[in-house]
């Protein structure tokens, strides 16, 4: 581990970005057509390693089944506009209006709409009815009052999604969720996070998660970093969980838990990265903003925009001339890695020679800090 003294009385320990590390290829290669990016978590197969990220600009019940039935596992935030509104269309259109300073005052004022339960219920209903995996996500702080709803209304996964999450959050005002307790007694498989670091993420393995996000505050439209002062380098967050799931397997004697990078991950390389450092699959959200088709026409935000007495993010303008299918299977009309993603992961496996994307775990990884892109 290599350290840094920032002055006499603080060292700081050295970590990587996406940006700052490449993989390297070996002595084989492959055909593309004949490389797999599938994986499985829990019972439910995906064709590839992309999640739909929660965010209203990513994923409504309507995207959230085109992106099932292209092989991904799309995740509706149910704590957004298509549980708070019978028909969020105006305040969507709203939304894509709003101008400078105005903007976070009225997401705020437009996300103020108390949260429908049956709306939970109806629009996890629609993703069912549709033949899809179901899936859905609400913060730690909503999912007491709201879990029964989810489960009741049939989800395959639940996620429990937060800028950081622990499993043991301490407070003085309230009972704070008990995730150990709380998991157990789920009939679903869940996935929670983020964590970006060895301790945190273990911690949540222990709790019976089937899968840990990692990621903080890395996000397109975050400004997290700015706000707190606190930021992931996603290369090293993910290699560190990573060896956190490494001996947790030793640890609970053979229980597998799946690793998901969530935040920056923009450009098909970035998923190639980190598949690299260790990840079974990624979260997405900004890159799927960017289709013609997503519900943001064109722009992106997330929960921590909206955040009613300290708002950590942005409406970011993100453009995009391609539909969803395209950005995840081409054909590219650029080359900048933000369509035919998955056509990028593969030619990148068969370039290094690995078959699948655990063996793709094992590739060589170099730090490149002066690469670009």
């Amino acid at each position: 581990m290599t350290e840094i003294e920032i002055g006499r009385g603080k060292r700081a320990r050295q970590a990587c970005t996406f940006d700052d590390i490449a993989i390297v290829p070996s002595r084989r290669t492959r055909d593309p057509e004949e490389v797999s990016v599938s994986w499985q978590i829990d019972a439910y197969h995906f064709d590839h390693p992309v999640v739909a990220a929660p965010m209203d600009s990513v994923m409504s019940p309507e995207s959230a089944i085109a992106f099932g039935r292209l092989g991904g596992l799309g995740v509706l935030d149910l704590e957004g506009l298509w549980t708070r509104y019978d028909d969020p269309r105006p305040q969507l259109a709203e939304i894509l209006r709003l101008e400078g300073t105005d903007a976070t005052r009225r997401l705020q004022e437009i996300y103020a709409e108390p949260i429908k339960p049956e709306l939970i219920r109806d629009r996890l209903q629609q993703i069912r009815d549709a033949g899809v995996t179901v899936a859905g996500a609400l913060s730690p702080q909503r999912t007491q009052e709201h879990w029964r709803t989810v489960v009741d209304a049939g989800c395959d996964l639940f996620v429990i999604r937060g800028t950081t999450v622990s499993a043991e959050h301490v407070s003085s005002r309230q009972e704070p969720l008990n995730l150990k307790r709380f998991i157990y007694e789920l009939d679903v498989p869940v996935i929670v996070g983020g964590a970006a670091t060895y301790t945190a993420a273990l911690h949540l393995m222990r709790t019976g998660a089937a899968g840990v996000l990692v990621g903080f505050g890395g996000g397109a439209a975050s400004t997290t970093r700015k706000a707190l002062g606190i930021h992931a380098p996603m290369a090293t967050a993910v290699a560190d969980v990573a060896a956190a799931r490494r001996d947790y397997l030793d640890e609970s004697g053979g229980r597998y838990v799946h690793v998901i990078a969530d935040g920056s991950v923009g450009r098909s390389g970035d998923i190639v990265k980190a598949v690299a450092c260790g990840a079974d699959a990624v979260m997405i959200g900004a890159a799927l903003a960017r289709a013609t088709d997503a519900p943001g026409g064109g722009y992106h935000w997330g929960a921590e925009a909206w955040h009613g007495e300290l708002p950590r993010g942005e409406r970011v303008r993100v453009g995009g001339d391609a539909p969803l299918a395209e950005v995840l299977f081409g054909p590219a009309r650029t080359a900048d890695g933000t369509t035919n993603l998955i056509g990028a992961l593969r030619r990148a496996m068969a370039t290094t020679g690995y078959s699948d994307l655990k063996e793709l775990q094992r590739v060589e990884v170099v730090v490149s800090p002066y690469a670009v892109g």
